[in-house]
Formats: C-alpha cells, structure tokens, sequence
C-alpha cells in the first residue's frame, strides 16, 4: 500500500494559494482515478481511496500535519516499532510514504523528488518529520518561487493565492506530476 499526502491548508480562504500546491496535487491524481474525497474523523483528514494507495489531505493546518500522517500510517501499520509499542527513530518509509507540497527554493513550473531530506524551514515537512521520528520518505516538492518571492515575507508570499498566469503554470507541473504518478 502507498499513501500519499498532499499538504496544504483547509477551507476556501486557502484554496488556490501557494502553500496548497500538495492539495491541488493530490486533487489531480484523484481527478483523474475518478475517485472522490470523504472526511475521516478518526484521520482528521480527507482520504481518497485509488488503486494500490490512499490520497490524504490533513486537515489540521499546515503546521500539523505530521499527526494525521502518523495517524493514518499508525492504523495501516505501516510504521515499524522498537521493542512492541515504541516507534523505531530513522525507519525507512521512502516505499509507502509519499508527500507533496509546495517549495518556495524551486521555481514556478518545476518540482524535484527527494527521499530522506531535512525540511529545509518547511513547517508542514517538519511536524511530519516529528511524530515520525524519520526523514526517510519520498518527498515531491513542487516549486512555488517567483520573483517576488524574494520582496515580501515568506508566510504571506506562500498564503498568497496563485495569479491567473502562475495557476496556468502550476496546473501544467501538476498534470505532468499525476501522470507520472498513476
């Protein structure tokens, strides 16, 4: 089984925005299974069902991401375990986890793919990084920088919802992505 996750942040005010490029990601891979989202209490997450694999949207913030996560890698038991109960640090989930979501160091229109990297500042990466106790996932980080990436503050430029030219952009890397990915 794989899951992948999609990060961003819940409800309308952030949907479109940069910092929502994992979700639209995810959205895409289930637009084209067909499949559609349901809530799951017990996750606190939108979950997409597809062949061989869950799509997940946490729908805690970005900053809280990691809880669902291992939540839901916790009832696949898909987390390995140190002596019965207690999670194994440094465990290598690079062939059931994947996670997507926006980089502000990548420019508009380009993604890279990564596997046992550091968050490198992202706070959505970090907090998985921490109920996982590993860095040893696949990471799809899809760029989100612009020129004026480097003008504003970081949390408002990645809160910032895409304009009409930079969505054309990001919707064209993510369509390449989804195709890759089924």
């Amino acid at each position: 089984m794989r899951i992948i996750i999609g990060l961003g942040n819940p409800s309308e005010k952030y949907k479109l925005t940069r910092h929502n490029a994992g979700f639209m990601a995810v959205d895409a891979i289930a637009a084209r299974h067909g499949s559609a989202w349901q809530y799951n209490k017990k996750f606190k997450a939108e979950i997409c069902n597809i062949e061989n694999g869950i799509l997940v949207k946490p729908q805690s913030f970005m900053n809280n991401s990691g809880q669902a996560v291992q939540a839901i890698l916790s009832y696949y038991k898909l987390l390995p375990k140190k002596f019965g109960i207690i999670k194994a640090k440094n465990s290598d989930l690079s062939n059931v986890l994947t996670v997507i979501h926006d980089d502000i160091d990548i420019e508009l229109g380009k993604y890279k793919i990564s596997v046992d990297s550091r968050s490198a500042g992202h706070k959505g990466v970090e907090s998985i990084i921490n109920y996982l106790k590993t860095k040893n996932f696949k990471r799809i980080r899809i760029g989100i920088k612009t020129e004026m990436a480097d003008k504003i503050p970081v949390d408002k430029f990645v809160l910032q919802k895409f304009s009409e030219e930079e969505l054309k952009i990001v919707n064209n890397t993510i369509a390449d992505l989804a195709a890759r990915l089924i």
